[in-house]
């Protein structure tokens, strides 16, 4: 029984081109001044092209598939980072003590940008008289945490946020708890926090 490889390589091989002083097929007379036939080359050009083609395919199957591995990757790696910046972050932005605040206002805006660090820098500003003569001190403290949505430069959290709190009007140490939506931003080679929302 002949081999697969052997009927194969039979089948593609080309066939010889007659000469004019070869006999004709059967007998038939071959027409004066006529060219001798051209090879067929067909069948070995068909495959030729569907291999080419298959290559190009299998490559960009490969190439698609390789760049979402990537991309699946980058958004791994950004929202590890982006998680463990947060935690801090929200500590520092949602905390403050009225005998420091301005170095509690420092330490919160090292972890905003854009235009949310403006819009921190007003706020802080504008509670600094009440912290002081109420003497409030607050301090922050994430409970747990989710990913809403992420890319390999930005990712959203959502942060449940625990509040202690106590101030010359209140007896004792108050609990707020909140929820809070933080958009995280990489700014070089760090995480900031470009929007805060509570919800």
């Amino acid at each position: 029984m002949q081999s697969p490889v052997a009927a194969l390589a039979r089948r593609l091989r080309r066939p010889r081109r007659r000469t004019a002083d070869a006999p004709p097929v059967d007998g038939a007379q071959q027409p004066a001044g006529d060219a001798a036939a051209p090879p067929r080359r067909y069948a070995g050009s068909r495959l030729h092209l569907a291999l080419a083609v298959a290559t190009v395919l299998a490559a960009a199957a490969a190439g698609t598939a390789w760049d979402a591995h990537h991309r699946a990757e980058q958004r791994d790696v950004a929202v590890r980072q982006a998680l463990a910046t947060a935690g801090p972050a929200a500590k520092a932005i949602f905390s403050y003590d009225y005998r420091s605040f301005d170095a509690s206002v420092a330490n919160g805006r090292a972890f905003v940008t854009g235009p949310f660090a403006d819009e921190y820098a007003e706020t802080t500003s504008a509670l600094k008289s009440t912290a002081v003569s109420e003497q409030a001190v607050v301090l922050a403290e994430v409970s747990a945490s989710g990913v809403i949505r992420a890319g390999s430069a930005e990712v959203e959290l959502l942060l449940y946020l625990n509040q202690y709190r106590r101030n010359a009007n209140t007896d004792g140490e108050k609990v707020d708890q909140n929820r809070v939506v933080l958009e995280m931003h990489r700014v070089g080679g760090e995480w900031k926090v470009a929007r805060a929302t509570a919800i």
